[in-house]
């Protein structure tokens, strides 16, 4: 069934004006009735975001099956993350592929249907890294930390209406009145000056709501407070500008500081060309289609999703040995040594893979797994003419999951391993493989599959003496019992495998995938232009990117 999409963008802006625009999925429209926002800034320096949105789903429109939240920084953990729907639990909640850094909320049986309402709860805790430590406050002598922040918001060409918004910023808890400062809002459709009380915990609290608001347009909020009220160590660097005054910060950072413009601008030049080396699939392949793309090998799947390269080529490890026709001859340094295997048949990458791994020199061996990645990007690119990448990513996450519950439903240690070495090429595309590895085998002791033995050259070759070819798990030579070892062994040693490449084959992954990068996604040549600056009024559309504020401002994308 053709999968839609809610998407809620939630990315930073910088003085620049940067932005991120997206393909709309055609037919999603919906309304959000009301959002309430509350943001709490915590003893400990963590802060916690917390959302309710009412969602009324068009008549017409798609199905709201999924919903992405973007998350202020990139210090956050799932496991903090707890959200419903209409009083369930969502259970199915991940790493969002779309909004970075964001969470993805799958909606399974609850989702909204067309003329549907339902009600979105999430909460997001210990996020780090947002209060920011600042110079005096005028006419207050202790210092003081700040922080800025923009709600999430939704793109425009899916939105219909205006949204009852309130926003409210919990202070931590041991302010006197008078300590706290706020920030006038920016673009707020309300009253400028909050309204401030003291919540169920005593935390002064700053609320702003508005019934003409939109669910589409970027708000930013912030306040300040004595930097006593929180550990030191949780501030963030300290704000270059000296007795601020809430109410002209923003235009002060618009119009002046050149030199700091400059030096900013570098810094991130330098990091949006170290994020833009980790993508090496051609624009082409973004460029939506309809429906779904199966049949793809796990390891495709891994190139479709932009997967870390030096797990791909762990997972090429993997499925050859697998298959019998290689087995691991040195782990450190990693060396491996190709196996007849008559009646086998491997993938082009897969061979491809064996050259290259089998090459006398490790130059050799770098230059042509980088030729082998640059052929496989080409090749999925190829496949995927046609179809819709959101989707097809989404397909194959599907199938990670079943296959992560098919483990987990297993009753005996030799089932769970069984299942587990049938599926384990789909596991290895969860952005928590090494943990739940961890968390599945680490408690007791497991069997392991019969080709183990061709991939730890220390464990049992000698004895078990397992011919080269595949043999099914479970199936022991006449008279053996399955081999087992410690859970915990069983699965450092898995993950050592993507480690391996990391350290001793490609080196630096950054710097191994720009080789690939470098044919499959090269940068696009710039001219120079006398046509004007171009700027569209946009370079104080932001004013979060200073030492001072950690605001991560939402705009735009669908």
């Amino acid at each position: 069934m053709k999968r839609k999409r809610l998407l809620s963008i939630f990315i930073i802006l910088l003085l620049l004006g940067l932005g991120v625009q997206s393909a709309a999925a055609a037919g999603l429209v919906f309304k959000v009735e009301s959002a309430v926002i509350d943001l709490y800034v915590n003893s400990d320096g963590t802060s916690t975001v917390e959302y309710t949105y009412v969602f009324v789903n068009d008549p017409g429109g798609d199905v709201i099956d999924a919903v992405d939240i973007g998350v202020p920084t990139n210090q956050y953990k799932l496991s903090l993350v707890k959200a419903e729907i209409d009083g369930s639990p969502i259970t199915d909640i991940v790493d969002s592929p779309y909004v970075t850094p964001g969470i993805a909320l799958n909606l399974h049986s609850k989702q909204i249907s067309a003329g549907k309402r339902g009600t979105v709860h999430v909460t997001i805790s210990g996020i780090k890294e947002l209060i920011y430590k600042t110079d005096q406050v005028k006419d207050v002598k202790e210092p003081y930390a700040s922080f800025q922040f923009s709600p999430n918001s939704f793109g425009s060409e899916y939105t219909r209406g205006s949204t009852n918004v309130t926003v409210t910023l919990h202070l931590p808890e041991g302010l006197q009145a008078e300590e706290p400062r706020y920030f006038t809002p920016q673009g707020w459709p309300g009253n400028a000056q909050p309204e401030t009380s003291f919540d169920a915990q005593g935390r002064v609290t700053y609320r702003w709501s508005s019934p003409q608001a939109r669910s589409s347009t970027q708000y930013i909020f912030g306040g300040a407070f004595p930097a006593r009220l929180v550990p030191a160590a949780a501030l963030m660097v300290e704000s270059p500008f000296n007795g601020f005054s809430f109410e002209n910060i923003f235009p002060w950072l618009c119009c002046t500081g050149l030199l700091g413009l400059i030096g900013w601008t570098a810094f991130v030049g330098v990091q949006s060309a170290k994020k833009r080396r980790l993508k090496y699939l051609p624009p082409k392949i973004s460029l939506e289609g309809n429906g779904i793309k199966r049949g793809l090998t796990a390891v495709e799947a891994g190139i479709l999703m932009e997967q870390p390269l030096d797990k791909v080529l762990s997972m090429m490890l993997f499925s050859t040995i697998k298959k019998g026709a290689a087995q691991v001859v040195s782990k450190d340094p990693l060396q491996i040594q190709k196996i007849a295997a008559p009646g086998v048949e491997l993938q082009e990458y897969e061979t491809g893979f064996l050259d290259a791994m089998t090459a006398p020199d490790k130059k050799t061996i770098r230059t042509g797994l980088q030729k082998m990645m640059v052929d496989l990007v080409k090749s999925i690119s190829e496949k995927m003419r046609g179809f819709s990448r959101r989707e097809t990513v989404a397909y194959y996450q599907d199938i990670m999951k079943r296959a992560w519950e098919q483990v987990e439903a297993a009753g005996t240690p030799e089932v769970q391993m069984q299942r587990f070495d049938e599926v384990m090429d789909w596991t290895m595309l969860d952005q928590r493989f090494e943990d739940r590895s961890h968390e599945y085998f680490g408690r007791g002791p497991v069997f392991v599959p019969i080709w183990w033995n061709r991939y730890d050259p220390g464990y049992g070759r000698s004895s078990l003496n397992i011919p080269g070819g595949p043999v099914q798990v479970g199936q022991a030579p006449s008279g053996m019992n399955m081999p087992s070892l410690p859970g915990a062994d069983f699965a450092a040693s898995i993950a050592g495998g993507i480690q391996s490449f990391s350290s001793n084959v490609v080196g630096d992954i950054s710097s191994f995938t720009s080789g690939v990068t470098n044919t499959t996604n090269p940068v696009p040549v710039v001219k120079s232009t006398s046509s004007g600056s171009g700027s569209s009024g946009r370079s104080c559309a932001c004013a979060c990117a200073c030492a001072g504020c950690a605001c991560a401002c939402a705009g735009g994308g669908r």
